[in-house]
């Protein structure tokens, strides 16, 4: 897995403004491999992965399955299956692979729940007030890789992708607010088929004697919905439709970016990106039909300078982008006729940081980072649709700070830092502040890596409060968790570990929201309350990994 952090790169599209993620799985393992894990609430699971040679390549095959009830009251009963096939043949850097993916999950789900339910004794924390909440959803993919270097220089990689994903998810988030007979719970359905690919290349060469390297690439991805659904309902049957369109959206981009060393303490980054979307919106109300398109150009760039004394200094800015739903943009009135402004397909992102890395203190690595990152709209909870709609303009400022320390080679200690302030930039009587942005988070831990056949690690994770609503009357509490793990190798083949989530057993939430709701009995213009969903209580889990 690698992470990155800021819109700065220009391989990287769509919502890759706070940061993003790339994973990649590995095409041999090194042994065949079976993981058993097991613990209390009905949790088991059960993986299964091998790598046998198959004429010049390699047959990766994993299955997963799994179950959990959790602490609910109304049991999860969670059932997954998963699975991968992947053969390959070449390295990683010639070579080629096809790779087929499998998901299918069902689930009972305990959405959160209104604070004063918890508080008159209503119901329990691990109670719910809906107990047909759930769901069912399945995805299924094939992916065809092929990477070839020529020259001792130059590398392309080609990637093409087909997806099939299908899900029916029932909430029910006010109650019985909008129908006192028969409740408020809703169907999302989605339906669709996923395509696409992506060819990058990549060339190191130089430039009047100083180092560099280019990356050009193209994306494309088309999504062929063929229903997008918002249905009312009850107890998991359709009572009527609120909305059921199919949408077709295609999104393309094309990026280049120079890498450059002018000097040993001198390096620097410059790229662009552009993307095109076009949304073909059917929707059973035509004046809601339509076509919408958008480009955006990133221009995107940063600058290293060191090291000195093993020290660097960095500055890095760019512009992204996040798309919108698509049926936003060519609505025009809701069902109640009532007219709606449309939606910008996509958003435009600014962000920059400033930061200094070392590692001038022996076996430590640390870095400190100010950012701020400018969105020219933001997406916010919407609590009757249980969905994300667009908002004002905000802008977030931050500082991180991040430390790696490892003072013997089976031992290490981590801890990052991070403050961050989010504002919307736009005046509105209701207040500046963006519902659910989190100012402060810590994580740190400390692992031990095969000390004498023994392993293991323990953190902790802290959430600090934040708002709930635009003028921060209201506010979540902070979320504090310790996690365990600890393991033994019995044997070169064999290994034991004990997992225990929430290790202090304390009683904390997931999430918070604050929306009006209406439970039984309440009257009907119902009640303006938190909405939380506790965190798991004390857990834990038997794991045994088995190498063949």
């Amino acid at each position: 897995m690698q992470f990155s952090k800021g819109p700065y790169y220009a391989d990287q599209g769509d919502f890759a403004t706070a940061g993003s993620s790339n994973i990649n799985y590995t095409s041999a393992l090194d042994r065949p491999i079976v993981h058993v894990e097991g613990g209390r609430e009905g949790y088991g699971r059960a993986l299964l992965a091998a790598s046998p040679q198959l004429g010049s390549g390699h047959l990766l095959a994993a299955l997963e399955v799994a179950h959990n009830d959790g602490p609910w009251v109304h049991p999860d009963n969670y059932h997954k299956l998963n699975g991968v096939l992947r053969y390959s043949e070449g390295d990683a850097v010639n070579g080629w692979s096809i790779t087929g993916m499998g998901y299918h999950g069902t689930w009972n789900s305990t959405d959160q729940v209104a604070q004063r339910a918890i508080v008159s004794g209503l119901l329990g924390r691990f109670g719910a007030i809906d107990p047909t909440d759930g769901g069912i959803t399945s995805r299924y993919s094939g992916t065809f890789d092929w990477q070839h270097a020529s020259g001792g220089n130059a590398l392309t990689k080609i990637t093409a992708f087909g997806l099939a994903y299908d899900l029916d998810l029932f909430s029910n988030f006010t109650y019985d607010l909008n129908d006192p007979v028969h409740g408020d719970q809703i169907e999302q359905a989605d339906r669709r088929f996923v395509s696409g690919g992506k060819v990058i290349h990549k060339r190191i060469g130089h430039w009047r004697d100083h180092a560099m390297q280019n990356s050009l690439g193209l994306q494309i991805r088309n999504d062929d919905i063929t229903n997008v659904g918002l249905y009312h309902t009850e107890a998991r049957v359709r009572l009527n439709t609120r909305s059921e369109d199919a949408v077709i959206e295609t999104t393309g981009g094309v990026f280049a970016q120079n890498e450059m060393e002018w000097a040993s303490w001198l390096r620097t980054m410059a790229g662009i990106r552009v993307d095109a979307s076009r949304l073909r919106v059917a929707a059973p109300d035509s004046a809601n039909s339509g076509t919408a398109s958008a480009s955006l150009v990133s221009p995107k760039g940063g600058v290293t300078l060191g090291p000195w004394g093993k020290t660097e200094f960095y500055v890095n800015a760019g512009t992204g982008f996040h798309s919108n739903d698509a049926r936003g943009t060519t609505i025009t009135r809701d069902g109640n006729d009532n007219p709606v402004g449309r939606a910008t397909p996509l958003v435009r992102a600014r962000g920059a940081e400033v930061g200094v890395r070392t590692v001038a203190v022996p076996h430590l690595q640390s870095t400190l980072t100010v950012w701020t990152l400018h969105l020219d709209s933001e997406l916010v909870f919407s609590g009757d649709e249980g969905t994300t709609q667009p908002s004002r303009p905000s802008t977030r400022r931050g500082i991180e700070w991040a430390n790696y320390y490892s003072p013997v080679k089976w031992l290490v200690f981590d801890g990052d830092v991070s403050w961050s302030r989010a504002r919307f930039t736009v005046f509105d009587p209701v207040g500046p502040y963006v519902p659910e942005a989190v100012g402060t988070v810590v994580s740190a831990g400390a692992t031990v890596d095969t000390y004498h056949n023994a392993f293991g690690s323990l953190r902790w994770r802290y959430f600090g409060p934040r708002a709930l609503i635009e003028d921060n009357t209201v506010q979540s509490q902070p979320t504090s968790l310790v996690n365990l793990q600890a393991g033994y190798r019995l044997t070169s083949r064999v290994k034991l570990a004990v997992d225990v989530f929430n290790l202090f057993n304390a009683r904390a939430s997931d999430i918070d929201y604050y929306y009006t709701s209406r439970l039984p009995g309440e009257a009907l213009h119902g009640v303006d309350d938190i909405h939380t969903h506790p965190t798991l209580p004390r857990t834990a889990r038997v794991n045994m990994i088995v190498g063949f």
